[in-house]
């Protein structure tokens, strides 16, 4: 039977992508299952081998401990999808870039990160590593993109543009996510897989990712508690204590469970930002509990849109979690990387784009037009508080909102909705 594939949407990656394999003689791409990472891969491979195509794992696994050069034959770039099933394959592909010379030679795919190896040579110099996320909003055709973080760095002054979302549209975004073979499906499919990837995860994936057993009670019962700190910088006590009805776990076991879940790039949370600052003002260096995508909080809770316009401060952390999510991937095409901000006063950002360059911009994320105001004032109080004798002045600030309009206020102030954002 012939299989017709789903038209390709357009990753921002995919730039990223063509870049690495311009410079180096292999990329891996990383990212948490069905993010489309083979799918990307395959618009540029010229062959490819799917290491767990069912029919030929185990005959790959036993070449691959043989003679694993006879897996990386093939048109160039050569696709090898979850390398890590035969670790030995990194180690091969090292070595064959070495001998041929060229760049664009081979694609790794991995939805894992194997327990440290000390035979796995680390690959600097040879295979570049691309992190890639579930799809943006604007990747999955919801925002309109009239507004472009890319143009806001090089010093757009005036933006305008109306967003395509309403709040029940963004209630549905959160709860399908940004998973490629979710957009466009009807809506109670849709809903279905988020659920069908919190199930996979707890009752297989993570016990089978390391060899190590793990209780699938006990994995729901923390990423609960981590959907419920969401967007928070909880510790791991209060992870630990909100774990309902498991009160002999230790921090040391809830720790084994979250770098599982790291390994697996399900948790991605967000670091601090320290900035060199005029006071002495003590600068909170804990980071922000975030998943890689929100829906993966939203169907843990086992909550549906309805559910979260019905409870608006989850659905305020969640809306958090999604534009994190959506400005880490525009931040990273620019070579860029998202953080937090929290001072001992009590001033903070939810979200600092900082490039490598030195640029940075400043943005806080809120639901409603009515928290706008208050969310420009303490911008303004960040951007005093700057050093800038030691640092760049930012290039932007920025209210990110879950409203229509995109205008830039009198105090220069830009406020954006998500559904007009892009990269």
């Amino acid at each position: 039977m012939n299989v017709v594939k789903r038209k390709y949407l357009d990753r921002i990656v995919d730039r990223e992508l063509d870049r690495a394999l311009e410079s180096s003689g292999a990329v891996l791409i990383k990212g948490p299952k069905w993010c489309g990472k083979t799918r990307t891969a395959e618009e540029r491979a010229a062959s490819k081998i799917l290491m767990q195509d069912p029919n030929n794992t185990e005959h790959y696994k036993m070449i691959a401990d043989s003679a694993p050069s006879l897996l990386l034959e093939g048109d160039v770039p050569r696709l090898i999808d979850e390398w890590q099933i035969a670790p030995v394959l990194w180690n091969g592909v090292r070595f064959e870039v070495d001998q041929r010379g060229e760049n664009g030679q081979f694609i790794l795919t991995g939805s894992v990160t194997p327990k440290n190896d000390p035979t796995l040579h680390t690959g600097t110099g040879r295979i570049t590593r691309l992190f890639m996320r579930t799809m943006t909003l604007f990747e999955s055709l919801e925002s309109s993109g009239e507004v472009s973080l890319r143009t806001l760095f090089n010093g757009e002054a005036d933006i305008k543009g109306r967003s395509p979302l309403t709040i029940d549209g963004l209630a549905f975004a959160l709860a399908r996510g940004g998973w490629p073979r979710s957009v466009g499906e009807k809506e109670s499919i849709a809903l279905r897989r988020a659920y069908d990837y919190v199930d996979s995860l707890a009752e297989t994936e993570i016990s089978s990712s390391d060899g190590v057993e793990r209780n699938p009670a006990r994995i729901r019962n923390l990423m609960r508690s981590l959907a419920r700190n969401v967007s928070t910088a909880a510790k791991l006590t209060t992870i630990r204590e909100d774990m309902e009805g498991d009160d002999i776990i230790s921090d040391k076991t809830v720790t084994s469970y979250i770098n599982a879940l790291r390994r697996m790039s399900v948790v991605e949370d967000l670091p601090a930002w320290c900035p060199a600052v005029r006071s002495k003002t003590a600068i909170r260096t804990s980071p922000k509990r975030h998943f890689v995508d929100p829906s993966i909080a939203v169907a843990v809770l086992r909550m549906s849109p309805e559910g979260l316009l019905k409870d608006f401060k989850t659905f305020g952390l969640l809306f958090e979690s999604l534009c994190v999510r959506d400005l880490r991937v525009y931040a990273q095409a620019m070579d860029g990387e998202v953080f937090h901000y929290r001072d001992r006063s009590g001033l903070e950002a939810d979200a600092i784009v900082h490039l490598k360059d030195g640029r940075w911009g400043a943005v806080e994320i809120k639901t409603g037009a009515k928290e706008t105001e208050k969310a420009a004032e303490n911008l303004i109080k960040l951007k005093d508080r700057i050093d800038t004798e030691r640092m760049t002045p930012p290039s932007f600030l920025m209210v990110l909102t879950a409203s229509e309009y995109a205008y830039r206020r009198r105090d220069g102030v830009y406020v954006v909705p998500i559904g007009c954002l892009r990269d």
